[in-house]
């Protein structure tokens, strides 16, 4: 692969790009390594792209190598195909129980053709090279439009490994941990998979146990088989465990002893049923973006606010900024985060303008912009926790208060009629915006009436919120809450279909 690997400039270096488009297996990451070993860079897509989502990042990363799987391997040769990428330049990562019959080489092919060459000469890097030569071109989510490319360099995904398992060091050893099972369910393409649960677990010497993809009882099968005692999940699948107890009840999860989420903030109310269901599990929150490879703040296990997504990693500065740019210094007061760190990426891939927005300059360095609010609090620890409100665009504005969507919905989630749901702002000439909640109802409430159901909902929230809070906008039923594939909900496919809706309609837009 290697000898056939054009290259492609990336910052100042001329380099093979390739993109790992697979479900999660334990090759997956010796693959990565094979690439970076040729000093090339992965950009790792997800294995639940569509061909239009695939195709996007086959242009928009450069690339003109493809590696896949066979499950995989029609989507992926339609979108290979609109990249203009040859089918000489499309390999296989083999997937047990995936039919065989393709044209195609597989990584197994490549290892055993390797074998038979002369061994490489050691890559002949620069000072600082690695600080400054990607590693992998990760795609951020696509909260604000299509994903983006991110620098992840090698310094990077090294100075976020460090930082995660020197601030887990205390409370391992206060527990006497050493090592420990752990659930590798969460996509590897993801930036919480890939540097959290592929690098951070496995340089500490922990077992991580590969999914494929998220199924529940086969989650739960491996639970009770491999004894998995730390859950590294994202907050949709903690809603459908709790959801599905009368399948959970079959397995054995004893062993489990601490649920680890990140991607999005957890509620308050999932949270509670979570420690009614489980008393014994410890539940802990981390931030981080793809920008800040990864992690910027994790809980401790000797140090809970449930509140809270965690404290800073060593080695990371942040400060709080309000809507003019002053800074916050107050306990409480919301702001946006601005970090600082050296995990903190290069910015993005072609794309001067994003990169200069959101990679800032001030008298004390480099800051990346979040676009979340955020306050900082006390713990009675004595420790600074950080408490992620909301996106700042997604921040509902009603008659001048601002109310947090993530609130509404982990509110709304607690309503048996309720299996899935979003919170956006609508225009309201009275109070200016007012939330509307998009609904998946639950399978027994399918039969009722939905105006029935909808004043149900709409009532649970004016029962329990202040009146700033109330569903005003209304409650509108879909089959779905459109999400990234790490499990974040994009409100702002249902604001352009809201927003289109009411043109249609002749009103406020």
């Amino acid at each position: 692969m290697g000898a056939q690997a054009p290259n492609r400039s990336v910052g100042p270096y001329a380099v093979p790009i390739v993109v790992l488009c697979s479900r999660n297996k334990v090759d997956y990451i010796p693959t990565v390594y094979a690439i970076h070993r040729l000093s090339g860079i992965v950009t790792p897509a997800n294995a639940v792209y569509s061909v239009a989502e695939l195709e996007h990042q086959l242009k928009s990363s450069g690339s003109q190598i493809l590696i896949t799987c066979v499950p995989l391997l029609d989507t992926a040769l339609q979108a290979a195909k609109k990249a203009g990428i040859a089918n000489d330049k499309i390999f296989i990562l083999p997937m047990a129980g995936a039919e065989t019959s393709h044209q195609f080489p597989s990584i197994e092919d490549l290892i055993k053709e390797g074998k038979a060459l002369p061994d490489l000469e050691a890559l002949k890097w620069t000072k600082g090279q690695g600080a400054r030569q990607p590693a992998m071109l990760s795609y951020s989510s696509g909260t604000s439009g299509l994903p983006k490319a991110v620098m992840v360099s090698h310094r990077n995904v090294i100075a976020n490994v460090i930082q995660q398992t020197t601030f887990e060091e205390v409370a391992r050893s206060q527990k006497g941990i050493k090592t420990q099972v752990l659930l590798g369910l969460l996509p590897l393409s993801h930036i919480y998979g890939l540097i959290v649960v592929a690098h951070s677990s496995t340089w500490r010497g922990d077992e991580v146990i590969i999914l494929p993809k998220f199924e529940l009882e086969t989650l739960l099968a491996a639970i009770q088989k491999h004894k998995i005692e730390q859950l590294l999940v994202v907050p949709p699948i903690v809603i459908r465990i709790l959801r599905s107890q009368d399948i959970c009840r079959k397995y054995d999860m004893s062993s489990v002893r601490f649920l680890y989420t990140g991607a999005a903030p957890m509620g308050k109310e999932t949270i509670e049923a979570l420690e009614k269901q489980y008393p014994k599990w410890v539940i802990g929150q981390a931030y981080g973006m793809t920008e800040t490879a990864t992690v910027v703040v994790t809980t401790s296990e000797h140090d809970i606010l449930h509140k809270s997504s965690g404290s800073l990693v060593p080695g990371t500065r942040a400060k709080l900024v309000d809507l003019d740019g002053s800074e916050i210094t107050e306990y409480d007061k919301p702001g946006e985060l601005l970090v600082q760190s050296p995990s903190v990426t290069l910015g993005y891939h072609n794309n001067e303008k994003a990169t200069a927005e959101t990679f800032i300059y001030d008298d004390d360095g480099r800051w990346i912009r979040t676009g979340d609010e955020v306050l900082v609090t006390l713990a009675p620890s004595g420790n600074e926790h950080f408490v992620v409100v909301d996106r700042i665009k997604e921040l509902i504005k009603v008659k001048g208060h601002q109310v947090a969507p993530a609130e509404l919905e982990a509110h709304l989630l607690t309503h048996p009629a309720v299996s899935d749901c979003t919170v956006i702002q609508v225009p309201d000439d009275h109070a200016g915006e007012v939330p509307k909640a998009f609904v998946v109802k639950a399978a027994e409430f399918e039969s009722k009436p939905e105006e029935e159901v909808a004043q149900a909902i709409i009532k649970h929230v004016a029962d329990h919120k202040a009146s700033y809070k109330h569903l005003k906008g209304g409650v509108e039923f879909i089959d779905v809450i459109p999400k990234s594939p790490s499990g974040k909900i994009l409100r702002r496919f249902l604001r352009d279909k809201e927003r289109e809706k009411r043109r249609k309609e002749g009103g406020k837009l």
